[in-house]
């Protein structure tokens, strides 16, 4: 009975975390790629604050990586959000039953905790400079609340910027 409690919380946790996914070519050598720029037109599907929060988490990140900002780079980055209409997580269920001579109804529902949640899908692309071509994407796909105050949002860029660049091929 202990271990049941475990599985319910894996369970939970599994259901919950958020995925990332990324493409790149086989054949792509990363090695010459060091320095990059922004592109002009960054951040689309979100307000001007997130763009901030998460260039801000993207600076960080790649510094830690050994990459440097430059004038005339390596290769440009994008990154743009998708979200999706808020879920609905109110239910009603409605059960029958016989557990011998007696039938049972049951109607039982349920209430929504912790606000309207969302899926997003934060797109981190890599474009060569010099030939303009899509090199690297990473994807990450969340679940997240609808509501969310400035420091939640802000630590919430920097995981999931973190977690997309882990993913980034850096040896062959």
């Amino acid at each position: 009975m202990k271990n049941s409690k475990y599985l319910f919380l894996f369970l939970l946790m599994a259901c919950s975390s958020s995925k990332v996914v990324t493409d790149y070519d086989d054949n792509t050598n990363f090695a010459p790629y060091k320095t990059y720029a922004f592109f002009d037109d960054i951040g689309v599907g979100l307000n001007q604050f997130d763009i901030n929060r998460a260039a801000d988490a993207i600076l960080l990140e790649m510094e830690t990586l050994g990459f440097k900002e430059v004038e005339n780079p390596d290769f440009y980055i994008n990154f743009k959000a998708k979200l999706s209409a808020p879920k609905i997580t109110n239910t009603i269920a409605i059960g029958l039953g016989s557990g011998g001579r007696n039938g049972g109804l049951n109607v039982a529902g349920g209430i929504p905790i912790g606000g309207k949640k969302v899926d997003e899908a934060l797109t981190l692309e890599f474009v060569d400079a010099k030939t303009n071509e899509l090199f690297w994407q990473g994807v990450l796909i969340s679940t997240i609340k609808e509501k969310r105050k400035p420091a939640e949002r802000e630590l919430y860029f920097k995981k999931v910027i973190h977690k997309i660049l882990e993913a980034y091929p850096l040896k062959k």
